[in-house]
C-alpha cells in the first residue's frame, strides 16, 4: 500500500535513530516519523502556495505539541484534553526556531509551518532533541527552500563519566549541566543551557564534542536527501528594488547618520521623523509602492549604516568602546510591604524584579509530558508597551516573554539553597520598565538583587550580560562587542547571552541571524562575557548589597520544617483530612505534608507556627520507656489514678505504683489537678500505658 515508504537508521549516542518517510502524512511538503528508542515524533513541514502580501519577514511557525498519551496520562484538566501549550512545550519550539529560522532565504515571504507531535516517550531518549532533528529531516526532505539540514544534541556533564552526549534520565539527574546544541556540518548555530556554575573552558569543550557528533547527524540526513530529497520550489523573491534602494541611501545617508548618532532612544526616534516626511515627499512619485514597503527600506538603510559603523570604524552607535558596559545602576529594597525588590538599570534599560516567599503548597504543579511534576521556584518576565514607548493594550505573555521568563530563572535555579535550607517556595516577577536591549539579563541581575534583599541565602550572586557581533560578507572578519543595546542587537548578526557566578556559567543562551558560528567566535564571546558579569558583580550588586539579608521580610510568612515517622502521617491528617484541618484552624498556620514525613508550617506569627508544631508533637509522640514525665492527674478510680503526661496521651498509675510505702486510698497520694513525676513503664497486652509514681521518686 505505501509504495514510497522507506527505512533508514543511524546509531546516535549509543541508542537506534529511525526515520520512516512515504508512510505518514503525505500531504505535508515534508514529513518524517522519527524514533530515537522509544521516543517517536512525527514531524511534518508545510509551506503556503503563494507568500503573504504585506509583510517584511518571514512567517515561520513551530509547534511543539505535546501529547499526555505519550507518556500514558489523561490530561488532568476538566475538559479531559490538552490545553493551551505548557511552559516546556513553548520553549522547545523556541529552541527549534532559533537554529532553523536563519537557515531560509531572506526573501521568502511563503507561511512555513512545522508540526511536532510527540506520540511517545522514552525519558532516556530526549523528544525535544528528536522533535529538533525530525524538523531538520522533515525541511530537507521537503520542496521548501531552506538552507539546512542541521542536526542537534543535549549535552550533561557528571562526575563519574565526565561529558555525555543525550544523557539517559539517571545520568541527567547527576549532571551539572544541561546544554543543547544544534549544528550545521560546519558552524554552530544555537547553544542553551543551564548549568551548576561551569567554567568557561569546560563549556567550551562541551560545545566542541556536541558539534562533532552532530557532524554525524548532518551527514545521515544528507544521505536521506539524495534519496528522497525534493527539488526546491522557486518562489517571488521580496528583495528591495536595489536601484531605489541605492538612490534613496545616497540621498538620506547622512541625515540618518546623524539622526543614529545618539545613545539616547528618544533622540533618535525623534531624528528619524522629519527623514521620513523627506523621503516620502521626494520618491513618493517615482516608487508608489514606498509607503507599504518604508518600514523594510530604512531597516535595510539603518542596517547598513550601523554594520559599516561597528565593522569598519570600529563605532558604536553610543560611542563606546567595543568591550564598554552601558552606566549601571542597582537599588534594592524599593517597597516595605514586599519580600524583596531589586531594581537594575544599564543605559536606557530598567528592570524592576519583585520577590515573594510563600509556602511549599505554593509550588507550581507541572501537566506535562517531562518527568518533573512541581516547581519550586517559578520566574515570570513582564514586557509593557510602554517600555519601548509604545502605546498598546496589556496581553497575556508571548513566547518571547515566557522564553525571557525561563532564562532568567535558569540562571538561578543553581545557586538557590535547597528547601532544606530554606523551605520556601519563591516567586519572581521581572517587570521591564525601560527597554533598550538585553532586558533579559538585566532582569537576572534584577533577581539577584531581589533575592538577596528578599533573606534568600543563594549562594553566590549572579549577574547576565550579552554579547553581540558583526561579520563580514566578504571575508572571515569579524567584531564582538560587550552589552548590545538595541540597534546593535537588530540589525546585529548574534545576541550570546551568558549568565554566571564568578566561579562559573549558570545559563546560556544564543540567537543568532547568520548560518552559525565559528570556535574562535564562541571563544571570544566567553572570554567577553566573563569579564563583563565579573565587573557588573563586583562594582554595581555587591556594592548595592554586600551579602543577603540575615532574615526575611517581617511581612513574609514564617517557616518552621519539622519531620515525622511516615506511619503516623495519617493520624496527623485524621480521617478525611479532619485532624490538620483542626490545626489549621485554631492555630492560624498553613501546614503541608510530604510523603517522606516532612512537615512544613508556615504563619505570619511565630506564636501560630509554635502552637502547630505543639499540637502536631502531641499526636505523634511516643513515650520512652523508662522515661520520666511530668503529668497531670485527670481522674481518680479506686485502683489508682490516671495522668495525663503530655498532650493527649494518658496512662493509669496502679494503687500499688503510687508511694514507696503502702497507700489505702489513692486520695491519701494525689487528688484531680495535682502535678506528680511518674515514669512510663510500656504498655499492657491491651496496649494501655502503664505508669509509676514510686519509680519516679
Amino acid at each position: 500500500m505505501f509504495e514510497n515508504y522507506k527505512k533508514f537508521s543511524y546509531e546516535l549516542a549509543g541508542r537506534p535513530l529511525t526515520v520512516e518517510t512515504g508512510k505518514m502524512a503525505g500531504l505535508a511538503n515534508g514529513s518524517a516519523l522519527v524514533r530515537y528508542g522509544d521516543t517517536a515524533i512525527l514531524a511534518c513541514a508545510t509551506a503556503s502556495e503563494r507568500p503573504r502580501d504585506g509583510i517584511d519577514f518571514l512567517p515561520l511557525s513551530i509547534d511543539f505539541e505535546e501529547r499526555l498519551y505519550s507518556v500514558g496520562r489523561i490530561p488532568g484538566s476538566y475538559l479531559k484534553r490538552e490545553g493551551r501549550p505548557s511552559e516546556k512545550a513553548i520553549l522547545t519550539s523556541r529552541v527549534i526556531d532559533r537554529p532553523i529560522r536563519p537557515l531560509f532565504p531572506k526573501d521568502l515571504r511563503n507561511d512555513v509551518a512545522i508540526s511536532l507531535l510527540v506520540l511517545s516517550v522514552d525519558h532516556d531518549c530526549s523528544p525535544e532533541i528528536t522533535a529538533m532533528i525530525g524538523a531538520s529531516i522533515a525541511l530537507s526532505i521537503s520542496d521548501i527552500p531552506w538552507n539546512g539540514p542541521i542536526g542537534g544534541v543535549f549535552v550533561g556533564l557528571t562526575d563519574e563519566e565526565g561529558i555525555v552526549i543525550n544523557p539517559t534520565s539517571e545520568q541527567r539527574k547527576r549532571s551539572h549541566l544541561e546544554l543543547t546544541v544544534a549544528a550545521s556540518e560546519k558552524k554552530v548555530v544555537m547553544i542553551e543551557a543551564g548549568a551548576e556554575e561551569v567554567a568557561d573552558d569546560v563549556m567550551f569543550d562541551a560545545i566542541m564534542k556536541a558539534h562533532e557528533e552532530i557532524k554525524g547527524i548532518v551527514g545521515f540526513i544528507n544521505s536521506i536527501v539524495a534519496e528522497i530529497g525534493k527539488d526546491k520550489f522557486e518562489y517571488p523573491s521580496c528583495e528591495l528594488d536595489h536601484d531605489m534602494f541605492d538612490k534613496i541611501f545616497d540621498f538620506c545617508e547622512s541625515d540618518v547618520m546623524f539622526a543614529l548618532d545618539t545613545d539616547d532612544k528618544n533622540i533618535r526616534d525623534a531624528r528619524m521623523e522629519p527623514i521620513r516626511d523627506a523621503i516620502m515627499e521626494k520618491f513618493i512619485e517615482e516608487y508608489p509602492e514606498l509607503e507599504t514597503i518604508y518600514p523594510e527600506l530604512i531597516y535595510k538603510i539603518q542596517k547598513k549604516i550601523v554594520r559599516r559603523w561597528l565593522l569598519v570604524d570600529k563605532k558604536r552607535v553610543d560611542g563606546r568602546r567595543m568591550d564598554q558596559i552601558r552606566p549601571l545602576a542597582a537599588e534594592v529594597g524599593l517597597f516595605n510591604r514586599t519580600h524583596g525588590s531589586g531594581l537594575f538599570t544599564r543605559g536606557q534599560t530598567q528592570v524592576m524584579t519583585i520577590a515573594t516567599l510563600g509556602p511549599i503548597s505554593d509550588a507550581q504543579m507541572l501537566d506535562g509530558i517531562s518527568e518533573e511534576t512541581e516547581k519550586r521556584y517559578m520566574h515570570h518576565y513582564n514586557f509593557p508597551g510602554y517600555s519601548v514607548g509604545e502605546a498598546k493594550a496589556s496581553r497575556s505573555p508571548g513566547r518571547r516573554e515566557i522564553g525571557h521568563g525561563a532564562l532568567a530563572e535558569r540562571s538561578l535555579v543553581p545557586v538557590l539553597p535547597s528547601v532544606e535550607e530554606f523551605p520556601y517556595a519563591i516567586r519572581l516577577v521581572s517587570e521591564v520598565i525601560s527597554s533598550n536591549g538585553s532586558t533579559s539579563q538585566g532582569s537576572v541581575c534584577g533577581s539577584t538583587l531581589a533575592l538577596m534583599d528578599a533573606g534568600v541565602p543563594i549562594k553566590a550572586p549572579v549577574a547576565g550580560i550579552s554579547c553581540g557581533l558583526i561579520t563580514s560578507e566578504d571575508s572571515d572578519d569579524f567584531m564582538t562587542m560587550i552589552d548590545i543595546q538595541g540597534l546593535e542587537d537588530f540589525y546585529g548578526d548574534m545576541d550570546f547571552k551568558v549568565a554566571g557566578t564568578h566561579k562559573g556559567i549558570t545559563s546560556i543562551q544564543m540567537d543568532l541571524k547568520i548560518d552559525g558560528l565559528t570556535p574562535e567566535i564562541i571563544r571570544e564571546a566567553f572570554e567577553v562575557t566573563h569579564k563583563g558579569r565579573d565587573y557588573i558583580l563586583d562594582e554595581i550588586i555587591l556594592k548595592a548589597i554586600p551579602a543577603p539579608r540575615e532574615e526575611v521580610s517581617e511581612y513574609a510568612p514564617k517557616m518552621l520544617t519539622m519531620k515525622i515517622d511516615v506511619e503516623k502521617i495519617s493520624e496527623v491528617i485524621g480521617k478525611q483530612g479532619k485532624v490538620i484541618q483542626g490545626i489549621v484552624a485554631e492555630t492560624g498556620a498553613k501546614v503541608d505534608i510530604e510523603d517522606d514525613g516532612t512537615i512544613f508550617i508556615a504563619s505570619p506569627s511565630k506564636e501560630s507556627i509554635q502552637a502547630a508544631k505543639a499540637m502536631i508533637d502531641a499526636i505523634v509522640f511516643e513515650p520512652e520507656v523508662g522515661a520520666i514525665y511530668t503529668g497531670k492527674v485527670t481522674r481518680i478510680i479506686p485502683i489508682g489514678a490516671f495522668v495525663e503526661f503530655a498532650p493527649k496521651k494518658e496512662g493509669l498509675v496502679h494503687i500499688s505504683k503510687l508511694d514507696r510505702k503502702r497507700t489505702e486510698k489513692v486520695e491519701d497520694v494525689c487528688n484531680v489537678g495535682d502535678e506528680i513525676k511518674v515514669k512510663f513503664l510500656g504498655f499492657d497486652e491491651k496496649g494501655r500505658m502503664n505508669l509509676s509514681r514510686r519509680d519516679a521518686l
